[in-house]
């Protein structure tokens, strides 16, 4: 018999809305759409992003998309794209991805990562994601725990970080490497509960 605790028996649901973006689970023909917004943005997540060193193909942001929906399902990575809101309500133009990543369910620990288009950035839509993700996770998850974790040199993503409410713990110096393979240092940020 299954653990009731179980984190796949945890009704997460697919679609998050802000007043300005929707967040929408993966799905598979998602692929294509997916591989030309990553084209687009490239030049702009090249520094920032390991998986983002060279533009992608249709077929392996297919095979992308099919791993982070099955990643859903099982509970072991929920990732999300962000998507402009339509007057309607409706889905608009994806403009990025995002997400609740290095799940702990036992801890109730999530990490909230994220990523947008350049001609979308500074117009609110990654922080209401945030803010969508940190609702999830503290209200319908039970976190204890929210992190934001970023290259320590990118101060855009900072920002994001500070403007919804997320306490600098500090910055580990030397954590990871960068995409150039030098040392590079990772700021912490976090909300808790209690």
């Amino acid at each position: 018999m299954s653990d009731p605790q179980d984190p796949v028996l945890i009704d997460i649901p697919e679609r998050l809305d802000g007043p300005r973006t929707v967040l929408l689970a993966p799905h598979a023909g998602l692929g294509a759409e997916l591989a030309v917004v990553i084209t687009q943005a490239i030049s702009h997540l090249r520094p920032w992003m390991p998986w983002a060193q060279e533009a992608p193909t249709a077929e392996s942001s297919e095979l992308v998309v099919r791993r982070m929906q099955a990643d859903f399902i099982a509970r072991r990575d929920l990732c999300f794209q962000i998507y402009a809101r339509r007057p309607d309500g409706s889905p608009g133009r994806m403009l990025g991805g995002t997400g609740l990543h290095r799940i702990d369910w036992v801890v109730r620990r999530f990490e909230i990562g994220y990523w947008i288009r350049p001609e979308a950035a500074g117009q609110g839509h990654v922080s209401e994601a945030v803010a969508l993700l940190t609702a999830l996770a503290f209200d319908r998850l039970g976190a204890r725990r929210v992190e934001i974790r970023c290259d320590a040199r990118n101060l855009k993503s900072r920002a994001v970080a500070q403007r919804c409410g997320f306490e600098l713990e500090g910055v580990l110096r030397n954590e990871a490497l960068g995409v150039d393979g030098a040392p590079r240092d990772t700021a912490v940020y976090s909300r808790i509960t209690g």
